[in-house]
């Protein structure tokens, strides 16, 4: 099947139209050029930068040729959906309270995965309903896609210093999602990069995950270490952590650009069980079928039952030592989980040491 170009500008333009109808803010067109994406991808994972994500590097060059990846690919569709939800606390004054888990706010509610995969495809339907028989392909996080060099190719924003996309009239609280198709649309224009000599995000980044602009160590970032790594997480960025038990938005709460940020109407982005404000304990004190009844459809189910009582033992470590975080790490000596009890006892040893210190705030 042939379009001619006045044809196929009008299908672009109804296809961005069609997505806003759908709750996306914003669709652009990209072509499937990512060559530069390609040499700084071989250069992180030749730097050990991704850890234990050891996926990064599984599929080879798929990841940065879509038409290898799903072959006829010419364009991919990009599109962004704002989750900051109206309701919710105040992210800051969350992180600022020691005896509360930060969570961040993309995982308050549904997972994301669902919901911008089923919008795509109802994208992807509608199109075909359009068109006639065309190879599509729907992706949001859920295969080897460089989701942000094609947002930014496709004129959604630029990669900031963070290495998150940026937009000028949105900043950068938004999810990403991906449409593969063999229509030979006409490509949107990249935007120019607006950061300047601003470093907010490099500096306060509280593990020095940054290690430079536009690179980031994932060894370091505590979305890694909450979330994608399965292990112990190193001694060394304990207290870095705080109360941060599920990923980490500190770059995104510091960035100028999100002043332009816009709230979403979203039902499935509200908070759920009080997630926005819990208390520590509270979560701790979750059993294993309670978690598994509050995360259903979550992102908190990412790194199970196990890697949630590591992550909050370690924050528990870090909040003030009332009786009620004692007892919390107290009833985690006996616990099933190796991990659990060597991070409680971790928490345990940092109350001691500080019930020791005559410069302890627990003692004032």
């Amino acid at each position: 099947m042939t379009f001619d170009p006045s044809t196929l500008e009008e299908l672009a333009a109804a296809i961005k139209s069609k997505a806003r109808d759908l709750g996306f803010q914003r669709a652009g067109v990209s072509d499937t050029n990512l060559d530069k994406d390609r040499a700084y991808l071989d250069r992180w994972l030749a730097l050990e930068r991704h850890g234990e994500m050891d996926y990064m590097a599984r599929h080879g060059s798929k990841r940065s040729t879509p038409e290898e990846l799903v072959p006829g690919t010419v364009r991919v569709i990009a599109v962004r959906m704002d989750y900051l939800p109206h309701s919710g606390a105040d992210a800051e004054r969350v992180l600022a309270q020691a005896d509360k888990a930060y969570i961040a706010r993309y995982a308050l509610g549904r997972d994301y995965h669902k919901l911008l995969r089923h919008r795509l495809k109802q994208l992807a339907e509608w199109l075909k309903d359009e068109v006639g028989e065309t190879r599509y392909r729907v992706f949001v996080d859920s295969a080897p896609v460089m989701e942000r060099a094609l947002a930014r190719n496709a004129g959604l924003g630029w990669i900031g210093k963070h290495t998150n996309l940026l937009d000028r009239q949105a900043g950068s609280w938004f999810l990403l999602g991906e449409l593969y198709t063999d229509l030979p649309l006409p490509c949107d224009e990249p935007v120019t990069e607006h950061c300047g000599s601003c470093r907010a995000c490099i500096d306060v980044c509280p593990t020095q995950a940054i290690v430079g602009p536009n690179q980031l160590d994932a060894r370091r970032c505590i979305s890694y270490l909450t979330i994608e790594q399965r292990g112990s997480i190193p001694i060394e960025f304990r207290r870095a952590i705080g109360n941060r038990i599920f990923g980490c938005d500190d770059c995104q709460l510091v960035c100028p650009w999100n002043r332009y940020a816009k709230l979403t109407n979203e039902d499935d982005f509200k908070p759920r069980h009080n997630l926005d404000s819990a208390k520590l304990c509270d979560l701790f004190n979750w059993s294993e079928s309670e978690w598994a009844e509050k995360t259903i459809g979550s992102a908190l189910r990412r790194p199970g039952y196990e890697g949630w009582r590591r992550n909050i033992a370690v924050a528990l470590g870090n909040a003030p030592g009332t009786p009620d975080v004692i007892a919390a790490l107290e009833s985690a000596k006996d616990d099933s989980s190796a991990l659990v009890r060597e991070h409680a006892n971790w928490a345990r040893a940092e109350h001691a040491a500080r019930a020791e210190s005559p410069l302890s705030s627990d003692n004032a």
